[in-house]
């Protein structure tokens, strides 16, 4: 082995004995050893051959370098020899040594046969298309597949040379309006053929009455007729380019074979609907609409049946028709529209002056825009980047009748809204009007609010966001604003009629001001704005409104700045004003979801609740100041003496007669009219008012024997129960009194000696008894259970001793209203005290 890989190198020595390792594992395998030496040799053998063609291969290639080198040497100095040969010729036909000079003399000559080219290359397309033209004329009749053929050649050259005019600054224009000529009445020929022998099939199957004949061989020549048409229409729906689809066409697309079949409809419709006949009528468009509905109903499965095979047959041969084509009840109906279309623009011009009619009209026809999208998904435009604007947005936009028709309904709703809030029994309160628990408006806010309701079914279905913002500005918000400036008026004459002056100026006696009379009304507007402002918050959450803002809010942030718009003739700056100010910055809005259509008119008529709610307060606190002063007069409070043995056998004080009927009168009266909610916080207020008129002006002011205190006592229970009563609140007046109720319980203490005091006088007269408290131990801790016994004397002791002892008394005796200052001057004006 060392003998044999003595010549190889160590990289190779170590495979070798890799390899035979591997294949010498044991002594059994060397009985394989020829068989490896045969198929060891045989590699070898196939590997030198592969060397032997290898170079082979390597001799060839470098004989084919030389021989390609030697060539381009040769073809090299032939060029030379060529140019100079070209320049000496130069210069002899020139005259001239300079090669520039004979270049410019030969320009004139070389342009002129470049003339000639161009001129032999318009002659070739002009021929070319002559026979075009003439082939498809000769097999129009034999083979009108042919023919399409050939007119889509005429196409292709056509749209050929519109490319390239641009680039030879709208060259050959003669060559241009020649092909187009030729192109043109080539298709208004063959499509005439076409059309003529569609129409004669239609005949042979009774189109279009209500049972059509679709035996023999009418069906297969109508889808040949048709498949025809379609072929020969399809270069004018595809782009420019073949390879390349046009945009999307502005306008929906009417299939040729649809014109023919439709044309006997229009027939019928312009019968039935010009001219003297009795369904021709401008005071019933629905008539004619019905008509369109019911053709549809009648003739929509024959084109399911029958058209849109051949469609999607078309489609899949050429998937570019796949942003062409719709479904066939579409392309039907987008063939019927035309006729609809003439109606209504033959109508409408009628209509401008008579104001009833034309908001009928329109209404009728948004109807009928609803019943083709939603009845039968009518989708004109095979992409999904286009939607069907409408019949409507047609005559109002494109044609522009919308202003006509927004005047008409401004002048409708404005006179109707006026006739609403000028209404007698508008001013009434509807006490049935809104549900239970809720604060009763006018009738004339309910009526208002139905009004505007109305409005908003009136262009809900416009598909144009900013006619549908016209009409919410114009309309509703105007309605809104001057509803919300009758109930600003209202509030003024009040406040005018409170003050002395302006009731000797409005003949007003001060109880019709500031009495009941004057309550009901500040309650009207105040229902009436509260009612609004939450119609207007449920308004901001329907979908409709929800959608418009977000369209809003997205227009405003792409279309920032002083001069900003968010639609034609509308400025961000007029509709944040009218809307709501948060989309002059939109961005941020964007963001943080803020902001709603109706921010400025509901605040508007939030600040009108919240006024009219302060003026109520106001005026109740005039009228208790009023009615308890009467209850302060009274002096007898020291000089009581009568025994206690029950204070609910107590009968309140006469003097508190007009304070609980003046209570009676006007909380029960809000009770009616106004929800748990703002009655609540009005009852808290009257509350405050009596209190503090008792606390301050009675309590704090007069000495009270142990009868009188329980006889004020007495006396606030009454109010109380005439508040609660009332306002149907139960315990509200317990709530809201419960300063003046402590300072009562602190009061009226008996006098008695409690358990301590007791204890202390059952001690030896030599005060020998238990250990003296420490004055830790004097201060009382005492539990509820204990709040029984506190006595005048003990309760007196206790609270003027320190503050912490005050504290303590007070928390004992659940007194949690009374300051250990306040506590003590009740204490005092106890004559037993002062005594």
């Amino acid at each position: 082995m060392a003998a044999m890989t003595s010549n190889l190198s160590e990289a190779t020595q170590s495979r070798v004995e890799d390899y035979l390792n591997d294949k010498f594992q044991n002594v059994a395998d060397l009985e394989n050893i020829d068989n490896l030496l045969t198929k060891l040799h045989e590699q070898q053998n196939l590997l030198r051959k592969q060397l032997a063609d290898a170079q082979d291969g390597l001799r060839k290639a470098d004989k084919e370098l030389e021989e390609n080198v030697e060539d381009l040497r040769n073809r090299a100095i032939k060029n030379e020899r060529q140019q100079a040969e070209t320049i000496r010729m130069l210069q002899i036909i020139t005259q001239s040594e300079v090669s520039d000079d004979a270049v410019k003399m030969l320009d004139v000559p070389m342009q002129k046969q470049r003339r000639i080219e161009v001129a032999m290359g318009y002659v070739k397309t002009l021929q070319n298309v002559e026979y075009l033209e003439q082939t498809a004329r000769k097999s129009l009749e034999s083979s009108p597949g042919q023919a399409i053929e050939a007119y889509k050649s005429i196409q292709s050259l056509l749209y050929g040379l519109e490319i390239a005019r641009p680039a030879t600054d709208e060259g050959a224009p003669h060559l241009f309006d020649q092909v187009s000529t030729i192109s043109t009445k080539l298709y208004e020929d063959v499509k005439n053929n076409l059309e003529t022998k569609l129409q004669k099939t239609l005949d042979n199957m009774k189109w279009p009455k209500k049972e059509v004949n679709l035996l023999g061989r009418n069906v297969e020549d109508w889808s040949t007729y048709t498949e025809l048409l379609l072929g020969l229409q399809e270069p004018c729906l595809l782009g420019r380019d073949p390879d390349i689809l046009s945009q999307t066409p502005q306008e929906p697309i009417i299939l040729l074979p649809l014109v023919v079949m439709v044309h006997p409809l229009a027939l019928r419709f312009r019968y039935h609907f010009y001219g003297d006949k009795p369904t021709n009528r401008l005071d019933k468009p629905e008539y004619f609409f019905s008509h369109f509905l019911d053709v549809l109903e009648q003739h929509h499965l024959l084109m399911t049946d029958l058209l849109q095979p051949i469609l999607d047959e078309r489609v899949r041969k050429d998937d570019r028709l796949d942003l062409v084509y719709t479904d066939a009840v579409s392309s039907f109906i987008t063939a019927l529209l035309p006729m609809v279309a003439a109606k209504c623009l033959s109508l409408l011009p009628q209509l401008t002056s008579q104001p009833q009619l034309m908001s009928h009209f329109i209404h009728e026809m948004m109807s009928f825009d609803t019943t083709l999208q939603q009845s039968w998904a009518y989708s004109p435009f095979a992409g999904p980047l286009r939607d069907w604007k409408g019949l409507t947005w047609d005559m109002l936009t494109k044609h522009g009748f919308f202003t006509a028709w927004l005047s008409v309904e401004k002048d409708f709703a404005l006179s109707r809204y006026r006739r609403i809030r000028d209404a007698p029994e508008s001013n009434s309160i509807d006490y049935d009007g809104v549900e239970e628990g809720r604060t009763k408006p006018t009738k004339g806010a309910i009526r208002v609010n139905d009004l505007l309701e109305t409005i908003t079914d009136r262009y809900r279905q416009l598909s144009s966001f900013t006619q549908k913002l016209r009409f919410l500005m114009d309309i509703q918000l105007s309605i809104f604003d001057d509803y919300h400036n009758h109930l600003y008026g209202v509030l003024q004459a009040y406040l005018v009629g409170s003050h002395t002056a302006g009731r000797y100026l409005q003949g007003q006696s001060a109880e019709d001001a500031m009495g009941l009379r004057g309550l009901e009304t500040l309650a009207k507007v105040f229902g009436s704005a509260e009612y609004l402002e939450r119609k207007m918050g449920d308004w901001s959450d329907d979908v409709f409104f929800l959608e418009l803002w977000e369209e809003l809010q997205d227009r405003a942030s792409r279309n920032t700045g002083a001069n900003g718009t968010v639609g034609r003739d509308l400025s961000v700056e007029e509709v944040a004003a009218k809307t709501s100010g948060t989309i002059r910055n939109a961005d941020e809005i964007l963001e943080s979801e803020g902001g709603a259509l109706f921010d400025e008119t509901e605040n508007s008529y939030r600040r009108l609740r919240e006024r009219s709610e302060g003026e109520i307060v106001r005026a109740l606190d005039v009228n208790v100041r009023n009615a308890i002063r009467p209850f302060l007069e009274v002096s007898i409070w020291a000089s009581i003496s009568a025994t206690i043995t029950d204070i609910t056998q107590m009968a309140p004080s006469s003097a508190l007669d007009s304070l609980n009927n003046t209570i009676s009168t006007l909380l029960g009266f809000l009770a009616s009219v106004l929800a748990p909610g703002p009655l609540r916080r009005i009852t808290r207020h009257v509350c405050a008012t009596i209190q503090k008129e008792i606390y301050d002006k009675l309590l704090l002011k007069h000495n009270f024997s142990a009868a009188g205190a329980i006889q004020l006592k007495r006396d606030v229970i009454a109010i109380s129960d005439a508040i609660n009563t009332s306002t149907k609140l139960p315990n509200e007046a317990g709530r809201h009194l419960r300063r003046l109720n402590d300072a009562l319980v602190l009061l009226s203490l008996p006098i008695k000696a409690s358990k301590k005091a007791a204890a202390e006088d059952n001690a030896d007269d030599w005060g020998f008894g238990d250990d003296e408290p420490t004055p830790e131990e004097e201060q009382v801790n005492v539990t509820a259970e204990e709040q029984e016994d506190w006595g005048l004397w003990q309760a007196e002791k206790t609270i003027f001793a320190d503050n912490a002892s005050a504290r303590n008394a007070l928390e004992s005796m659940g007194l949690t209203e009374l300051s250990e200052a306040d506590a003590r001057n009740i204490i005092r004006r106890r004559i037993e005290v002062n005594s």
